[in-house]
């Protein structure tokens, strides 16, 4: 490396560290700006990464094709999408399967870990090694013995393991399930996720010793949204609460797909009835993510002009498949909408109610919710204080695409 080109990398570094501090509100502490400065971003790019193409998708940008906008996507404060469809090259539709998050919510994380609390032989175990940029991090700040860190793609793993030792980095690389845990190593004083949940893995709580911390972005069929702290208690538990503004892929093994053609079918006899709740205001902010916390187990999607009269509609649908709805509006002035439920239960009234629950309760935002992970595995929402909880209904699948155009059954 010249020295111009040395030269170069720190001060888009450097540059990189004056937004993050700017977004995050405070200057980092003079440990991480170092790592930053020592594993400098573009080190953990792929030759080929994706970038927004303007029409709601990914175009690729090469770094020796495009020079200038490669480097320039490294040293913003912005996610990088470094792998798409798992992998494998697109033939047709592009969807991203792992990315370099923003550095800002990196640094926010990092910070969340409260690494001056941590004695020196206790480790860190990351979920989602990705590129290797922080694991680079953790181990520029603790030392590469202290950090374990889990890849379930086997090609993601083995390029992070070239970067990270090119950058004069050796924290062990497990290619795994990071879902499974990694006992070899345990217990952990902190346990953090690159990669979003809507369970937490029982392997992360049973190795992560009494009084370590377990963080991790968070999912749910609603709304893909929140950060999510636990601490473990000697009992076995994981208990905690959520903040906002962070949003990850969800881990690759909790993931499922669930269209609505697969669950609204022929013959179904929705019953109908008109609400005057705005949809839009329900599916997202602090009202959606109350409404996905009170719910659990339902998803949404849009469709525009499903069928004649219909400007678009908005479905609903349990992840088992059994309950749908579907609330439509015709374009008109008049805020009035006519809502379709079919099956057990009656999802837009359980939206509605979850919705009026939310604006009785002060319209609390995430940090006001928290999650209770019981030694059984049990997940128990509440808001403000453990004590008031309910079941989290489990969320283990997705739901991904709207039906074709056409009337309901």
């Amino acid at each position: 490396m010249t020295d111009y080109q040395y030269e170069s990398e720190q001060a888009a570094t450097r540059g990189l560290l004056q937004a993050v501090s700017e977004e995050l509100g405070h200057d980092l502490a003079p440990e991480w700006a170092a790592a930053a400065l020592a594993a400098p971003r573009h080190h953990f790019l792929p030759e080929r990464i994706w970038l927004d193409d303007g029409a709601g998708g990914y175009a690729p940008c090469g770094r020796e094709q495009d020079p200038a906008r490669w480097f320039a996507a490294a040293y913003a404060n912005e996610a990088v999408v470094t792998q798409v469809n798992d992998g494998q090259e697109p033939d047709g539709q592009v969807w991203p399967s792992s990315s370099l998050s923003a550095p800002a919510i990196v640094f926010r994380m990092l910070e969340a870990l409260d690494l001056d609390a941590l004695g020196p032989d206790d480790a860190v175990y990351e979920i989602g090694t990705g590129r290797g940029w922080s694991a680079a991090l953790l181990c520029h700040r603790l030392g590469d013995h202290r950090v374990v860190t889990a890849e379930i793609d086997a090609s993601s793993a083995e390029q992070a393991r070239a970067n990270l030792a090119a950058a004069g980095f050796l924290p062990e690389i497990v290619i795994s399930d990071g879902a499974e845990g990694w006992n070899a190593r345990g217990p952990y004083t902190r346990t953090v996720a690159t990669c979003a949940v809507r369970r937490v893995p029982q392997p992360w709580v049973e190795q992560t010793r009494p009084g370590g911390i377990i963080l991790t972005p968070w999912d749910n069929p609603w709304i893909c949204w929140g950060l999510l702290t636990l601490a473990v208690s000697e009992s076995g538990a994981a208990v905690g609460r959520f903040s906002s503004d962070s949003a990850f892929m969800l881990m690759r093994t909790q993931r499922a797909s669930l269209s609505i053609s697969d669950v609204v079918k022929e013959g179904h006899k929705p019953d109908e009835s008109t609400t005057t709740l705005p949809r839009r205001t329900v599916v997202w902010g602090n009202a959606a993510f109350a409404v996905g916390m009170r719910l659990g187990d339902v998803g949404n999607t849009w469709q525009d002009a499903p069928v004649e009269g219909v400007k678009d509609r908005l479905w609903l649908v349990t992840i088992d498949g059994t309950s749908w709805a579907a609330v439509d509006h015709d374009g008109g002035d008049q805020d009035e909408f006519t809502v379709h439920q079919y099956g057990p239960r009656r999802l837009w009234d359980e939206v509605e109610a979850a919705y009026f629950w939310w604006v009785e309760n002060g319209k609390p935002g995430p940090e006001r919710f928290g999650l209770t992970v019981t030694p059984d595995g049990e997940h128990r929402a509440w808001l403000d204080e453990p004590v008031l909880s309910w079941l989290l209904r489990d969320a283990s699948g997705a739901m991904t695409e709207a039906p074709e155009a056409g009337a309901l059954p």
